[in-house]
């Protein structure tokens, strides 16, 4: 899973990125142009503790890539600037979901872009960024097509003219991609353009240290059909976090009444944006967990470990985590019967650890 952190000027982008990512990367000044890559892992008890029971030579976390992406929205009335250069980002094309920076914190020393802070305003420039973004690529393409559907008449490229010009004139009335209902055989011929408002978006304020504690809902967001709700984080706060050790760290989360960091936060909220959960596999050699959608198949779930499981499958063998755990060895949970023999079309679900029987 790829992330891409995006935000007007001086919102903690890069501040944010390192708390994320227990990067170092240098925060500060107005028109940074690098962009930072970063992983994190995910924090998840239950791997913790499977690897307590079978002391693996290895332990593997899920991970979250993260892009800093700078250029987006920066203080700006009207189409992105640099329409005569790439209008979409290379680094957010790949990426899964945005994450939306969104400042709600006052510093004399940092001064707002737009000279105040007003978040929900911010989040409106933000959203018409990507929409202008997407539809200054879509006016390019059709402008190309238009000539090559008149030389030619090429089926395909008659349908994708005109699923663009749909989504142009949508695009024209401020409608994300994300909010315009194109079925998904249709959306997936526009995968390759990397649209911007075609991205799940999860919106994050960074406050100051005076309202860490604050609800999102305090802050008057509007809310929108699809989102998962705001987050709030202190990102200075929480680079600092990020540099501690662990017993020093629930230290300081107390003293703020914080149950989790926000890196944990911020990840767990994404795997909800894109409706992801964890399956586990254990043994000797490994134990680890696996990414897939909610609802993904066993056959599909075998397919993330190796492609030769999925073109092989036979039967994979199930148990949920909390039933392992219960009866503390996977022979036991078999006397038990809570280690099931499940079929290719099985819906696997969070937290399962599963063991793939195949033959190829």
């Amino acid at each position: 899973m790829k992330i891409g952190i995006i935000g007007i000027a001086a919102s903690g982008k890069t501040t944010l990125f390192n708390a994320l990512t227990g990067g170092a990367a240098r925060t500060g000044g107005y028109g940074a142009s690098q962009v930072h890559l970063g992983v994190a892992r995910v924090a998840d008890p239950r791997v913790d503790a499977l690897s307590e029971i079978f002391h693996p030579k290895k332990t593997t976390y899920a991970t979250v890539e993260f892009a800093d992406v700078p250029g987006l929205g920066e203080g700006r009335d009207g189409p992105p600037a640099g329409a005569d250069s790439e209008t979409i980002p290379p680094a957010l094309q790949g990426a899964d979901a945005l994450l939306l920076l969104l400042r709600a914190f006052e510093d004399p020393g940092v001064p707002h872009p737009r000279e105040s802070v007003d978040p929900t305003r911010d989040l409106s420039v933000m959203r018409l960024d990507l929409i202008l973004r997407d539809l200054l690529v879509v006016e390019r393409r059709l402008e190309r097509l238009k000539m090559l559907v008149a030389k030619k008449k090429d089926p395909g490229e008659v349908a994708e003219y005109a699923l663009l010009q749909r989504v142009q004139a949508a695009l024209e009335e401020e409608r994300p991609l994300l909010a315009q209902g194109i079925p998904d055989e249709e959306m997936s011929l526009l995968r390759g353009f990397g649209f911007l408002s075609a991205k799940p978006l999860l919106s994050v304020l960074n406050v100051g240290e005076d309202r860490i504690g604050d609800a999102a809902g305090a802050f008057g967001l509007p809310a929108v059909d699809g989102e998962v709700a705001p987050i709030v984080v202190g990102a200075r706060l929480e680079e600092e976090l990020a540099e501690l050790e662990d017993d020093e760290r629930e230290i300081f989360l107390a003293d703020y009444g914080l149950e989790r960091p926000a890196r944990d936060r911020v990840i767990h909220a994404s795997f909800e944006l894109l409706g992801l959960q964890c399956f586990m596999t254990v043994g000797e050699d490994e134990v680890r967990a696996w990414p897939i959608p909610r609802g993904a198949p066993a056959l599909q779930a075998a397919g993330t470990i190796h492609s030769d499981l999925e073109r092989g499958f036979i039967r994979a063998e199930v148990v949920s985590y909390e039933d392992f755990m219960d009866a503390g060895s996977m022979a036991a949970a078999r006397e038990r019967g809570t280690l099931r023999v499940e079929g290719r079309d099985y819906e696997v679900r969070d937290g399962e650890i599963m063991h793939v029987r195949f033959n190829v």
